[in-house]
């Protein structure tokens, strides 16, 4: 006998509007005007609020090496026909070592136009606001332009979106949109068109092809005989694709021969815990402590709770597996970046729910409510603030001292100066360890220091050893900013 989620997943969807049955009973009525006019203002609209925010953060140099360097300098790499390299990773450091992201190369002839750091977070709003078109779109579709008013601006000023471009840029900018256009193919039932947006997850990072086999799970769970071989291929493509990254590729690029990253799940890395000690790890551990049980509801609030009423919601499993079974407590919590892929998720699971007959008043007004209280908590409010648009004084002297350094040089400087220098010299995070020994020049911000790498302390304690060492001469020290030039 079937399963209760066998009968789930097997249970036939509602028509869509675009379904020879017609609009799903009790539906609002579809919009008259331009059928893609409502989801393309909405993207525009996000796409300037992102643009917004980032640039302005670093024009205010709140940017960091750590990690919008580190990108800029993989692109500038592949701009100029090369491998990608992260000097800020460590002297020729091959990034493909690191993680397996060549989608990036992508961007690099948008880079030779416009060699800058903001190229990168111009790209990486336009992405996000892409996501925007199909989820608005479909929720217009089958519930009418207030439902694509919500879905759009929900996903537009989601905290995990927001998060993202509050903080530099990350590849999984491009995975944002791929799965937005991805699972509004499946809701449609459009197996084919799913399957070709999700393959080139496998190109944006090695994790993501564990969540394009999820979709191809959701593309085989209608039953049609074409469908469940879309799906059968696609499931096979992203595990072994994700293994095949993770085992072989990234290993035969680090200079270690290994995934870094497998030393932070317990069971993966070289010290193999006990079987009690794992079993309590992916049982107990996956919601526990705390931290992660209020990312759960963080995530699932954005939509009301309402997207646990689809199966869709099945594609944001693999993420926050890997997230919750590390021991790296930065992957537990709603900061960074790490939740911008499950907001496409989510939405295209909210819409899924929408297509359902039955009214949608309540659902949506519980969404608009949350994205409104949970938006003055997160990096897009501070376009509101006063503070954002004013401009330290001290920033001008920072930037008359990076003019003295001589372009391709070596340079070490503090981590939020390092992204206005990747365009042009070889610059690594002053304090990190395992960077370039005696750069060419030093740049340190000993009136602010960060406190990473190294703690304000430590820092300046370290500024003054070197400066002592009789290996550098000062050439400047302004408004608490120090540039150090490495004597002949």
């Amino acid at each position: 006998m079937p399963t209760r989620l066998t009968t789930l997943l097997s249970t036939p969807r509602p028509p869509s509007r675009n379904d020879a049955a017609g609009p799903v009973a009790g539906t609002a009525r579809p919009s008259r005007g331009a059928p893609w006019a409502t989801a393309l203002s909405l993207a525009l609209v996000c796409f300037v609020t992102y643009t917004a925010l980032s640039v302005r953060l670093h024009q205010r140099m709140l940017t960091t090496g750590y990690d919008l360097g580190i990108f800029e300098q993989a692109v500038r790499s592949y701009a100029h026909g090369h491998l990608p390299v992260a000097e800020l990773k460590g002297p020729g450091f091959p990034l493909l070592g690191d993680h397996f992201s060549p989608v990036l190369a992508l961007l690099a002839p948008l880079y030779r136009v416009w060699p800058a750091p903001v190229t990168l977070l111009v790209a990486q709003a336009a992405l996000f606001a892409v996501a925007v078109i199909p989820l608005a779109r479909w929720a217009e579709e089958v519930r009418g332009r207030r439902a694509a008013l919500v879905v759009g601006l929900g996903y537009g000023a989601s905290w995990g979106v927001a998060q993202a471009v509050g903080f530099d840029f990350h590849e999984v900018c491009f995975a944002v949109p791929l799965l937005a256009f991805s699972l509004t193919a499946v809701g449609r039932g459009r197996a084919r068109a799913a399957a070709l947006w999700a393959l080139p997850l496998l190109l944006v990072k090695e994790d993501l092809g564990l969540t394009a086999a999820v979709v191809g799970l959701l593309i085989a769970r209608t039953g049609e005989r074409d469908d469940r071989r879309t799906g059968g291929a696609l499931f096979l493509a992203g595990v072994l694709g994700s293994f095949l990254e993770m085992l072989v590729v990234i290993p035969a690029f680090n200079p270690g021969g290994t995934f870094a990253y497998t030393s932070s799940v317990p069971g993966a890395g070289s010290a193999t815990p006990g079987v009690g000690e794992l079993l309590l790890h992916y049982t107990v551990g996956l919601v526990t402590p705390d931290t992660k049980a209020q990312t759960v509801l963080a995530l699932l609030s954005v939509t009301g709770f309402l997207a646990v009423r689809s199966p869709l919601l099945w594609a944001a499993l693999p993420t926050l597996l890997w997230r919750f079974a590390s021991d790296n407590q930065a992957y537990w919590g709603t900061g960074y970046h790490y939740s911008a892929v499950l907001m496409p998720v989510l939405f295209a699971a909210f819409v899924d729910v929408l297509t359902r007959p039955g009214p949608v008043r309540y659902a949506l007004a519980a969404s608009a409510a949350v994205t409104v209280l949970l938006l003055p908590q997160f990096p897009l409010w501070q376009l509101t603030q006063p503070a954002t648009w004013h401009t330290d004084p001290r920033l001008a002297t920072a930037r008359r001292l990076m003019d003295r350094i001589p372009d391709d040089a070596t340079v070490a400087a503090s981590n939020r100066l390092v992204p206005q220098l990747t365009n042009r010299t070889r610059v690594s995070v002053f304090g990190l360890g395992g960077s370039r020994p005696d750069p060419e020049w030093i740049i340190d911000d000993s009136a602010q220091p960060q406190g990473w790498p190294i703690s304000p302390d430590d820092d300046r304690r370290l500024l003054s050893e070197v400066r002592d060492n009789g290996r550098y001469r000062t050439v400047a020290d302004q408004d608490g900013y120090v540039l150090l030039q490495r004597r002949p």
